[in-house]
């Protein structure tokens, strides 16, 4: 069977947004692959940077670079101001009540191994648990087994369905031991783009007065995130998954908390006096950031909130789920392609297999074909245990996505199925 010639007569774009000029924002999508048109589509892995970014991290290095929060000269208060505005905007997107609750780490996975070595390792002990769901990231799995293992505290685990949901009436279960004393889970699945209810499992925790973590990595450039109406512990997230540079990571804390904790490192910056007898902490937020800090980079991510806002998270987040709905009715057709996590919430990503084809082979013929997606495990090994596999294939959308470009992927995976007939 050979691939229908037209898969689309819907227009190319969605109607709240001007794709073509949002494509012309980014200059890595101009270039071929292999001599043919870029499609980048492992957004889920990491977006691409607009114009206005690299030009706010090339305008920090080219004309006022210095240290932060230590030199009493021109260009350091102008890289104080410039790093603690982007403080401010990560601050207003999020809707947190302050500043202070704001932290800034070198990604998800340093926030939340923050969380686990300072609020965990002060507060659990033996016989404790941490709750976290089968479909996590390895970087909300591994952090918890090390603590478990400094503590003696136990990782439960809450199951899911084959649609990817989570079984909530398990997770209350879990829950009514008596025995947890933190939740920890995703806000959106990077191997099924499942949507977890995260008020609800927030409030269900909260109700036994256990606190939460959750991993927003891949919902803050897809879906709106507020502090004060999630009413978290601790949310995180990673700047290079939303527009922004890579090495930068933000962890939000409730105030009360994080002046509880303890400090993550110890150096430069996060203190107030050292002597050789003791050390006495800096205030929030200085006290979890020791060292000099990715400057440029908080910089640059403050530049994509500003592109992000710009478009309106609405409007991209209505074209991307109408992009994951156009991929999901064409991939559907192709014969042997199975769509790994049908949750009724999800975010714009699709995860499949095809009988017969490896999915890395899958990957590295659609390569040839211009078309970047991911294929692996996606660090959910887990998540492919449940399911029975080794790997996928991953097709994850952004802002700068067409429906164009959907049809070129379903146009290479119908020579992959050929191929491999």
């Amino acid at each position: 069977m050979s691939a229908p010639q037209s898969m689309s007569t819907a227009p190319a774009h969605d109607a709240t947004l001007d794709v073509a000029r949002i494509r012309a924002e980014f200059p890595i999508l101009s270039q071929k692959i292999h001599g043919k048109r870029l499609v980048y589509l492992d957004n889920a892995a990491s977006v691409q940077k607009p114009q206005s970014v690299l030009d706010a991290i090339t305008d920090c290095y080219s004309r006022y670079y210095a240290n932060i929060h230590r030199g009493v000269y021109l260009l350091s208060e102008r890289s104080t101001t410039a790093y603690e505005g982007a403080r401010e905007k990560v601050r207003a997107f999020l809707n947190a009540a302050s500043a202070q609750e704001i932290i800034f780490t070198r990604g998800t996975t340093e926030s939340i191994n923050l969380v686990a070595s300072s609020f965990g390792g002060s507060t659990l002990q033996a016989g404790d648990e941490i709750l976290i769901t089968g479909m996590e990231h390895h970087s909300n799995i591994v952090p918890w087994q090390l603590l478990c293992q400094r503590t003696g505290a136990a990782l439960k685990v809450v199951p899911f369905t084959d649609a990817g949901e989570l079984l909530l009436d398990e997770y209350q279960r879990l829950l009514d031991s008596g025995r947890v004393k933190l939740v920890a889970f995703v806000h959106v699945s990077n191997a099924l783009g499942t949507i977890n209810p995260a008020k609800t499992l927030i409030d269900l925790a909260h109700a036994r007065d256990v606190p939460v973590l959750v991993d927003g990595a891949q919902a803050v450039a897809h879906l709106p995130v507020d502090m004060q109406a999630l009413d978290c512990d601790f949310y995180a997230f990673s700047s290079h998954k939303i527009y922004g540079p890579s090495g930068v990571g933000v962890l939000y804390g409730k105030q009360a908390l994080l002046e509880a904790m303890p400090p993550y490192q110890g150096g430069g910056d996060m203190i107030r006096l050292v002597t050789f007898e003791k050390t006495d902490y800096a205030d929030l937020p200085n006290k979890f950031e020791a060292g000099t800090p990715n400057i440029a980079g908080v910089i640059g991510l403050g530049a994509a909130l500003d592109w992000l806002n710009a478009l309106g998270l609405a409007a991209v987040a209505a074209h991307e789920h109408a992009l994951l709905e156009y991929a999901t009715a064409q991939l559907s057709a192709i014969p042997g392609l199975h769509i790994m996590g049908t949750a009724r919430n999800k975010a714009a990503l699709v995860a499949f297999t095809l009988r017969g084809a490896h999915p890395h082979d899958i990957g590295t013929i659609l390569d040839r074909e211009g078309i970047a997606i991911r294929a692996g495990h996606h660090c959910a090994q887990p998540v492919m245990q449940r399911y029975g596999v080794p790997a996928t294939a991953r097709a994850s959308f952004a802002a700068y996505n067409t429906r164009d470009e959907v049809d070129a992927l379903v146009t290479a995976l119908w020579k992959v199925k050929e191929l491999f007939e």
